[in-house]
C-alpha cells in the first residue's frame, strides 16, 4: 500500500471526539479498542497526478488520534473525493471541524459520503 504524501499533508487542529460521535465512532470499522481514540485530526491532503508536470487535486481526510496526535493513515473514518482546488478543500475541512466541534461530525461526514 502507497503511503500517504505527508509534503502535502496540512492537518487542523486536534479536536476532541464528542460523545455521540464517540458511539458512532465505536461501532465503525475505523475505531480500534487496543488504541482508542479521544480525538478526531482532520486534514488536507494533496493526491499528485500519474503525470510528467507535478500536480495535484485535493482531499480531506479525517482520521481519529489520540491526544498526542497519533494516528493510522491507513484506517481514516472518512475521505472525500479529490477536488481541483485547495479552497474547496479548506472550506470542506474548515466545515467538518465545526461539525466535530458541535459533536455532529460523524453525521456530517455521512452526508457527505451520501452526496
Amino acid at each position: 500500500m502507497k503511503t500517504p504524501n505527508y509534503h502535502d499533508f496540512y492537518p487542523k487542529e486536534l479536536i476532541a471526539i464528542g460523545v455521540d460521535d464517540l458511539i458512532t465512532l465505536k461501532e465503525s470499522d475505523t475505531y480500534n479498542p487496543y488504541s482508542p481514540s479521544t480525538h478526531w485530526l482532520i486534514a488536507v491532503e494533496g493526491v499528485q497526478l500519474p503525470q510528467p508536470k507535478i500536480y495535484y487535486h485535493w482531499k480531506v481526510s479525517v482520521y481519529p488520534a489520540n491526544s498526542e496526535g497519533d494516528f493510522n493513515w491507513q484506517k481514516p473514518y472518512y475521505c472525500s473525493a479529490p477536488m481541483k482546488l485547495i479552497d474547496h478543500a479548506i472550506t470542506l475541512a474548515s466545515s467538518l471541524a465545526a461539525s466535530s466541534i458541535k459533536d455532529e461530525l460523524t453525521s456530517a461526514a455521512l452526508l457527505e459520503k451520501i452526496s
